[in-house]
């Protein structure tokens, strides 16, 4: 399997993740490949520093010894890590930028998705920002202050957005006038079918060096799916 390398060095390997991988062994199916079996028959040993779901694409990073692993975790425990995702979402909100404060409970219902909850859920913080607009969809910024499970997808879900390709969290018809038409219906179904993979994207992440203390920023670009929804709907075939 081809994984595309960010940055490499003694303390980090950085890559370009793609959707459809897991990062950890599947619960499921631990024969399944993931992140770090692949990469460790190329580089050595790795220490998960933190996950991207199956769906999401994007920058992850991984320690290539125990002690930067020790490190990464703390920046993450204290927030000094920055994240910055990209979501093609089904909807139109009217507002151009928003922050969500809502406490999330992961594994909260019988579909094992995170729900928000004030009494029993963990604080989490997302900001949100409209980066580019289109009829039915819209292309968001999201930077999460907190890293609960779920935690874009969830906040997304509590106002009324869809990310595409999202089939634990999406509806295929939530629209921004709540309308269920034919159009929309056919637009879903040709973008769904190029975008195999789930409209979320890591583009992004900052730390500090584990061994220099030198503050890094590793950027990471859109899957050639993503970038050809993008295209579709910058080129109103589907209602754009």
């Amino acid at each position: 399997m081809e994984i595309d390398v960010l940055y490499k060095d003694g303390a980090l390997l950085v890559v370009n993740k793609p959707a459809g991988l897991y990062t950890l062994p599947d619960g499921y199916n631990p024969t399944l490949p993931h992140i770090k079996s692949v990469l460790e028959c190329q580089v050595g040993p790795l220490w998960i520093v933190h996950r991207l779901d199956k769906g999401t694409s994007g920058v992850l990073m991984l320690a290539r010894s125990a002690e930067a692993h020790r490190s990464l975790n703390i920046q993450f425990e204290r927030h000094q890590v920055s994240k910055v995702y990209h979501a093609l979402v089904i909807g139109n909100p009217e507002w151009h930028a928003k922050t969500v404060n809502l406490p999330l409970r992961p594994n909260g219902d019988r579909q094992h998705r995170t729900i928000i909850d004030p009494r029993a859920g963990k604080p989490a913080v997302t900001h949100l920002k409209v980066l580019e607009r289109f009829v039915h969809y819209c292309l968001l910024e999201a930077i999460p202050e907190t890293g609960r499970t779920h935690q874009i997808r969830a906040h997304l879900y509590t106002l009324g957005l869809s990310i595409l390709g999202d089939k634990l969290y999406g509806k295929r018809n939530i629209l921004h006038t709540g309308q269920k038409t034919q159009q929309s219906d056919q637009n879903y179904d040709l973008l769904i079918g190029l975008a195999e993979s789930m409209g979320l994207h890591a583009v992004s992440l900052e730390i500090y060096h584990p061994l220099t203390g030198e503050r890094m920023k590793f950027s990471a670009p859109y899957s050639g799916e993503l970038m050809t929804v993008l295209e579709q709907l910058r080129s109103h075939a589907f209602g754009g």
